[in-house]
């Protein structure tokens, strides 16, 4: 699997290391990937999901059913 959050398609990005002396060279920036287990109520079963710290908190405050329902509307999850 890519690294890229299947809740927010957050994904990797590049930018520059900046030196002192304000040399440029490349460089990536990761998100934070978790994968976690969720149990879904309305289907009765159990997915595991690759996403990002702040996703997982997304989930915490509104609910894996609404997270998972914005996810496919997007187009991020099948």
């Amino acid at each position: 699997m890519s690294r890229v959050c299947q809740l927010t398609g957050k994904s990797v990005m590049v930018g520059n290391n900046v030196s002192h002396s304000n040399r440029k060279t490349k460089r990536t920036f990761k998100p934070n990937l978790v994968v976690k287990k969720f149990y879904v109520p309305e289907e009765d079963r159990t997915i595991t999901l690759k996403i990002s710290a702040s996703a997982l908190r997304t989930v915490n405050k509104k609910g894996i059913s609404a997270c998972l329902k914005e996810a496919r509307a997007k187009g991020f999850l099948k």
